[in-house]
């Protein structure tokens, strides 16, 4: 009808040909976009008709005999799917004009005749030795400038040639061979995407992405701010690459923020092309399976967000610490979940055991059982395993599995593997239709996460993700639903915005930030938050640049305070909580202070504000404060934003909700070391797992879990 409408419209009028263009490319772009949510959704509530419950299975690394009798445990521990071929490039692809499909058929076909859901990888994350040897420029040049040589894994260049031909190749025979079986559900590309490379390729494909970028060199040395240590460029073969034979300083910074913030987004691009090149070999032959690659959390060297543009559905490795706070991996689940906006698959979790970490405890009991459930009641519609049979050799020996080296099903681990998998298969497909929401947005840009750490100064301890978390922290605590967004979303979605160390705000943010409050939004920002822009150059006119109208106050000079020094902050309540590593000596300009510093020369001036801002708020808080105060000031703005727990009291437990229309699913997980009881509001409903009804004599031990409904 719209259609329609602009055609009768046409005129060989040039303004208004121009407006029909505009017009149309509009509706084209609501169609793209009705089209890859639709598409998102029969991903997600689709194609996966049961909850995938498996892992990486290399039977490539076994003797045949031992194949049968894993589908035999497999089936015994409700194992339903199987992530293969993930590093088998050098067995199918043993020289450079010869493939051997013949053992990954075997495996494919036992697998089918099994009625296994199969996620089958591209086998592309590591290079096999003839590539190295007859093309030796395909291996990385690392930040030191040493060229490597055959080894490891992420051991190629992504901008070498010879590797993208052979990675897209080798997809492309994958998806011709067995594109059409209907047990393949979800295409797995590469593994961990991650890395860096700092060879000559990379640097003459640095260049063309500068120019594509800046279009002119004085654009790209204003933008780098080069007339510093007049280091301008006259001609674009003179720009270097960021490593310590150039402009490379230790931790990985530069003397040129600028440089290493574009570098990073150059990589992040570099990668992902490669990603887009073996997508687009599978498209060819399979049109329709879901293609996936499994990201790492908060990891710091990709573009999450840019990825996920690219990616039909997120899957990610979850591998907190002994000591990771539930909270963070929460928040891990949220971001994964963010990314799309849509549920995930969980690609990879450990049974009990990590392998690679500095301290590697075992899980213990009912623990991974209670983890799993928690990745689902944030979102997850997939729980897989690396691995399900214990390597024989090599640095992932000891990395925990559903088989041990023992091979027997008589251990602990496979106990606790059959009991979570004979659970999901009573669970069935009841939350696969559901969808976590949110009325606050915690801002996740990698862009801020790259420059906040590149910059230099004013402490070596402003990382990005602990002050994201501190954050996070007080919504997870009061079981207060989070979406993790970009800087782009759409804000008015929110009644909430959460934006700490907000170091880098981007053309249009400010402006969309406004808006929001206007309208009657509540925003939270902190120190370190409008300092620069995209390319690490500051916003002058005063911190906090671009937001400093939003916020109400003008931060003249930023104190840093070492670790054995400390502030505090007095709230005008009469509350008081110790504060440090960075102090805002700040002014107000409309704002009204909510606290001042009780220490030092700026005793008495404001550490943290609110403005009133048309119809709605913002709260600046101009210092690091410990737990308690950071949850005294987010207490104040979500009572202005009028954000409310789901279940008001959660008696220390994690709630998660999950709903599809006026259906709602409540996860609720005791991870503290007091047996609880069932919040009051949850009384009655019914647990999905036992069948049962809570009462008010139900008792929550340690990592004890109901889904109720």
């Amino acid at each position: 009808y719209s259609t329609k409408n602009l055609c009768r419209s046409v005129t060989n009028s040039v303004d208004r040909r121009a407006k029909l263009e505009y017009s149309f490319g509009k509706l084209l772009n609501s169609a793209r976009v009705l089209s890859a949510k639709r598409f998102r959704m029969e991903v997600n509530m689709k194609t996966f008709q049961r909850i995938l419950y498996g892992g990486d299975y290399n039977p490539n690394q076994w003797p045949r005999e031992i194949w049968q009798e894993d589908m035999k445990m497999f089936k015994n521990a409700h194992i339903n799917s199987a992530t293969v071929n993930v590093f088998s490039w050098a067995k199918i692809q043993p020289s450079e004009e010869e493939y051997d499909f013949s053992e990954l058929d075997d495996i494919i076909d036992m697998l089918s005749r099994e009625e296994y859901d199969i996620v089958l990888a591209s086998s592309t994350g590591a290079i096999p030795a003839w590539m190295a040897k007859r093309y030796p420029e395909v291996e990385r040049t690392d930040y030191e400038g040493r060229h490597h040589k055959f080894g490891h894994r992420h051991n190629a260049c992504p901008n070498s040639p010879v590797y993208q031909k052979y990675s897209a190749k080798l997809a492309g025979k994958l998806a011709k061979r067995y594109g059409s079986n209907p047990h393949i559900k979800c295409w797995h590309i590469n593994n961990e995407y991650g890395g860096e490379c700092y060879c000559e390729n990379c640097e003459k494909a640095f260049r063309v992405w500068l120019k594509k970028k800046y279009g002119t060199l004085d654009a790209l040395n204003q933008a780098w701010n080069m007339e510093f240590w007049g280091h301008t460029v006259y001609d674009w073969d003179e720009i270097v690459l960021p490593n310590v034979l150039g402009d490379g300083m230790e931790n990985g910074r530069t003397a040129f923020a600028g440089i290493s913030l574009d570098h990073k987004r150059f990589n992040s691009d570099s990668i992902l092309a490669n990603f887009v090149g073996e997508r687009e070999a599978i498209r060819a032959f399979d049109k329709e399976t879901p293609v996936t690659t499994n990201l790492m959390g908060t990891f710091k060297g990709l573009d999450y967000f840019k990825w996920a543009k690219e990616m039909d559905i997120v899957s990610w490795d979850n591998y907190p610490r002994y000591d990771t706070p539930w909270s963070e991996t929460a928040m891990c689940h949220d971001l994964m979940r963010g990314l799309k906006d849509a549920p995930f698959m969980l690609m990879e979790q450990t049974p009990s055991q990590q392998n690679w970490q500095a301290y590697n405890s075992l899980k213990r009991p009912g623990q991974m059982r209670a983890q799993s459930y928690q990745t689902i009641a944030h979102g997850a519609n997939t729980i897989q395993f690396f691995q399900l049979r214990r390597s024989v050799g090599a640095c992932e020996k000891f990395h925990g599995a559903v088989i041990a080296h023992a091979g027997t099903e008589n251990t602990r681990v496979f106990r606790e593997v059959a009991q979570l998998g004979a659970e999901l298969e009573r669970l069935g497909d009841a939350v696969l239709d559901s969808r976590n929401e949110a009325a606050v947005g915690i801002v996740f840009d990698w862009d801020n996460y790259w420059a906040l750490e590149y910059t230099s100064g004013p402490s070596i301890d402003l990382t990005y993700v602990r002050h994201i978390h501190e954050y996070y922290k007080y919504f997870y605590d009061r079981n207060i639903a989070v979406n993790m967004i970009p800087c782009d979303a759409d804000f008015s979605q929110y009644k909430l915005i959460v934006a700490p160390v907000l170091y880098m705000v981007k053309d249009g943010m400010a402006q969309a930030l406004e808006t929001y409050v206007e309208n009657g939004g509540t925003f939270v920002t902190t120190y370190m938050s409008g300092i620069v822009g995209q390319s690490d150059n500051v916003h002058l006119g005063g911190y906090p640049g671009p937001l400093r109208k939003l916020a109400g106050v003008w931060v003249e000079e930023i104190d840093a305070l070492a670790p054995e020094q400390c502030n505090e902050v007095v709230m005008h309540n009469g509350k008081s909580c110790s504060c440090g590593l960075v102090c805002d000596l700040m002014h107000l300009e409309g704002a009204e202070s909510l606290g001042v510093y009780g220490k030092d020369f700026y005793q008495g001036m404001p550490a943290v504000t609110r403005n009133s801002f048309g119809k709605g708020h913002v709260y600046y808080v101009g210092t690091h404060m410990e737990e308690q105060g950071i949850s005294g000031i987010l207490e104040q703005a979500a009572m202005d934003a009028d954000v409310k727990s789901e279940i008001s009291d959660g008696n220390g437990l994690e709630i998660v909700c999950r709903s599809a229309g006026d259906k709602k699913i409540y996860f609720v997980l005791n991870f503290t070391d007091q047996e609880k009881h069932i919040p009051v509001a949850l009384l009655g409903k019914k647990d999905l797992l036992s069948g049962e009804g809570v009462t008010e004599e139900t008792v929550l031990k340690k990592y004890d879990v109901f889904i109720l409904q």
